[in-house]
């Protein structure tokens, strides 16, 4: 069977191969499957939308996680909303300086699933002592979180065009994102995907105009992913900090990232 990805709604959309279904469920928020496919090996999909895909997951996370993370001077604290997939965790975890990271995700399902099917994601940072996972609503943990975070990373679902009620929703409003400010550090950033840049430029922009409303810092990056129709978008925002264009790894060792594609991240994409 062919497997559908939406790229743009149902205006365009990518197919792979798959050799195997490996698991559906339906939890109390959403519908969990992943596949095994013959060119992005194992992908997972959340309602039917492209969460990862082992192929490219490397790319997509160093890119979340060590960009802002690399302009940030001993980072002690970080917080990641939704990521149930440990994807984000296992980068986080390579930092040798963090010492307390809370992740808030509110399906237990996809945490399951993914430590079950998809274990090279967390590679077993669930376990990590530094580690607090919380299975709750983001938006009333952000609220009386009681302590401030030097990195926020939001690696929730997108709100798709011409879809309404996503989990992520109400995620993406002023309110939500007042919270994380009052969250975060005076150095610190926050950062969250922001769909594909190239077709789907709305995203990005209806995120960068809510955090500049209630962010003196706005900015944005980007990767280059495959399944997601060839370019991810991330936008991050703080209260002063900057995100350093200048490609500085120290001893981690990185698939994706490395000083060619780290400019590219910074590098308008035109095409009309």
């Amino acid at each position: 069977m062919n497997l559908t990805f939406p790229i743009r709604s149902d205006k365009l959309s990518m197919s792979a191969l798959v050799t195997e279904q490996i698991c559906h469920e339906k939890t109390a928020f959403q519908t969990i499957d992943i596949y095994e496919t013959e060119v992005f090996g194992r992908a997972l999909l959340l309602d039917g939308h492209i969460q990862l895909t082992t192929f490219d997951e490397k790319a997509y996370h160093e890119s979340l996680v060590h960009i802002p993370l690399m302009s940030i001077n001993e980072p002690k604290s970080a917080l990641v909303i939704g990521g149930g997939d440990g994807g984000v965790l296992r980068e986080l975890c390579r930092n040798k300086s963090l010492e307390h990271i809370d992740m808030v995700e509110i399906d237990e399902g996809v945490v399951r699933l993914c430590r079950e099917h998809l274990p090279s994601l967390s590679d077993g940072t669930f376990d990590d002592p530094r580690v607090h996972l919380h299975i709750a609503d983001a938006f009333e943990f952000v609220k009386t979180a009681g302590r401030q975070y030097d990195l926020i990373v939001a690696d929730s679902t997108d709100v798709y065009e011409d879809e309404e009620g996503a989990l992520s929703e109400q995620l993406f409003t002023d309110t939500f994102y007042l919270d994380c400010k009052a969250a975060l550090s005076d150095k610190g950033i926050l950062v969250t995907q922001a769909d594909n840049l190239v077709f789907c430029p709305y995203s990005l922009v209806s995120i960068m105009e809510m955090f500049a409303r209630v962010f003196p810092k706005v900015s944005w990056y980007q990767a280059l992913i495959p399944s997601f129709g060839g370019y991810s978008g991330y936008c991050w925002a703080s209260k002063g900090a900057e995100i350093s264009h200048e490609f500085n790894p120290g001893d981690l060792e990185l698939r994706y990232l490395n000083n060619a594609t780290y400019q590219l991240a910074f590098q308008p994409l035109t095409y009309a």
